[in-house]
């Protein structure tokens, strides 16, 4: 199987039995996903259950072994390091890989002002924070106007507030740009804070795919956010409190270790990274 481009004017990815074996492990076993044009999708599951290696195929980083993949040529991802070039300017960053010229560096000065960097297009790497190089991580894919960004886990490594700041970031920037977004995320609060639609990948397959139906702005606190949170971490096989109390819906609810990973080499796409404990209510898996 080929991971083939998408020619839909509306469906930008469109995944069809796709099946990706480790040994005698199929990670993925089936896989059927559809996300249009300006729809942002998260993914939630365990650790190994394969989240990262659908993100990884969709990237051309990784092979699937049957199926069918359609994806838009023009794609990106973004992962859960910045990967900055150490000896590179933060501006030089942003354009690493396009011609060299004034039309490009302003291309690259536009987006950092969208990240709210305008003023450290000079800066080295290593004078920024960890929001700020992943912002400019950020700038780095938007400059490449992808049809799908693919986004790893990239808020994983900052602070609480800062999480907080980057996510308000990422909606409105796609919002804005309108590509079709698929993250990678082990909170369900940020997915259902964010998409449009969240999927469980458990046993390699999806089982939920659910339109997020909570205005926006989102807040814990709403009686259908907790809701919604309650169901997927059920899905997720975490244990909640039967209570849908403010207070229990608006701790984060995080799905981390699960079942044994299929061991797989980091890599990277227009240089843009990607144990066991038993559930709670807290939402830690």
């Amino acid at each position: 199987m080929s991971t083939d481009h998408a020619r839909s004017a509306e469906v930008a990815v469109h995944i069809r039995g796709l099946r990706r074996v480790f040994g005698t492990r199929a990670v993925l076993d089936g896989v059927h996903l559809d996300i249009a044009r300006g729809e942002f999708v998260a993914l939630l599951g365990a650790s190994g259950t394969g989240k990262t290696t659908l993100l990884r195929i969709l990237g051309a980083l990784d092979r699937s072994d049957g199926g069918t993949v359609l994806v838009p040529e023009a794609r990106t991802i973004v992962f859960q390091e910045p990967r900055l070039v150490p000896s590179k300017r933060v501006l030089a960053n942003v354009v690493v890989g396009l011609p060299r010229g004034r039309a490009t560096r302003e291309i690259g000065l536009r987006a950092l002002t969208e990240v709210g960097l305008e003023g450290h297009a000079q800066a080295w790497p290593a004078t920024l924070s960890g929001g700020e190089a992943q912002r400019v991580a950020l700038a780095r894919a938007l400059v490449r106007e992808p049809e799908l960004l693919l986004l790893d886990e990239p808020f994983a490594a900052l602070d609480a507030l800062t999480r907080l700041r980057m996510q308000d970031l990422v909606g409105e920037l796609c919002r804005v740009h309108r590509p079709a977004v698929l993250l990678v995320t082990h909170d369900v609060e940020e997915a259902i804070r964010l998409a449009d639609r969240v999927a469980v990948l458990r046993d390699g397959n999806l089982v939920t795919d659910e339109v997020v139906a909570v205005d926006r702005p989102r807040d814990p606190t709403d009686p259908a956010f907790a809701a919604l949170r309650r169901r997927l971490l059920a899905d997720l096989g975490v244990r909640t409190p039967d209570s849908g109390s403010a207070g229990a819906s608006s701790r984060s609810a995080s799905v981390g270790s699960g079942s044994s990973s299929a061991s797989s080499a980091s890599s990277e796409l227009s240089f843009s990274s990607s144990s066991s404990s038993s559930p709670s209510s807290t939402g830690v898996i």
